[in-house]
């Protein structure tokens, strides 16, 4: 079997990869920035083009204190958001005067089948410099065979003295072998007062 070398010395001088290797590429299909936004709605753009998508987030503010960030899944180009889901919610937390720290299991933003929008994030804090950043995978969501499988992560800074900084862990499948070919995003009230989301397939 031959064995592939690059001629670099190092890896940071590599300029192209060697010939056989494909794949990994994040190809940026649209931008949504929130502006005092009840919901951001993501309804072309998810099709069988690519097997994997992926939703980053970057400095999502909500317009009122203590607000969570969610998403849900459409089947039909957004008349509707409720694909059935079921998922797991995890998160490490600690504080800034180091009080408190853990990582635990949270059931009650976990679903079992629930139609309803799926938590992302922790409670996400008013004040001028708190935020939510994170990611959200989506694959092969065209398939009319299979559940549709996603995880997410999200960090938070929150509300209240002292702040903690929360770091969520999201998985989980939507229940339907329709086609998924929207998504949704919002805060669980109040509206997003900035921020901005980008889609990208996954080559």
């Amino acid at each position: 079997m031959a064995l592939n070398f690059a001629n670099n010395n190092s890896l940071s001088a590599i300029t192209t990869k060697p010939s056989g290797l494909s794949g990994g590429a994040l190809n940026l299909i649209s931008t949504q920035t929130a502006s005092g936004s009840s919901t951001i709605s993501f309804t072309s753009g998810i099709d069988s083009t690519y097997d994997e998508y992926v939703f980053k987030f970057y400095n999502i503010h909500p317009s009122t204190d203590d607000k969570k960030f969610e998403f849900n899944m459409s089947v039909d180009t957004g008349s509707n958001y409720n694909v059935a889901k079921t998922t797991t919610w995890f998160q490490a937390y600690h504080a800034e005067n180091d009080a408190g720290a853990a990582l635990a299991y949270n059931t009650s933003v976990d679903l079992a089948q629930g139609t309803g929008f799926q938590t992302i994030s922790g409670n996400v804090g008013i004040v001028s410099d708190s935020n939510v950043g994170g990611y959200l995978y989506l694959f092969n969501p065209s398939s009319t065979t299979f559940v549709k499988h996603f995880i997410a992560s999200a960090v938070t800074n929150t509300s209240g003295t002292p702040s903690y900084v929360q770091n969520a862990y999201i998985a989980g499948y939507g229940n339907t072998t329709s086609a998924v070919d929207a998504i949704q995003f919002k805060m669980d009230t109040g509206n997003i007062d900035s921020g901005v989301i980008k889609l990208y397939g996954v080559s």
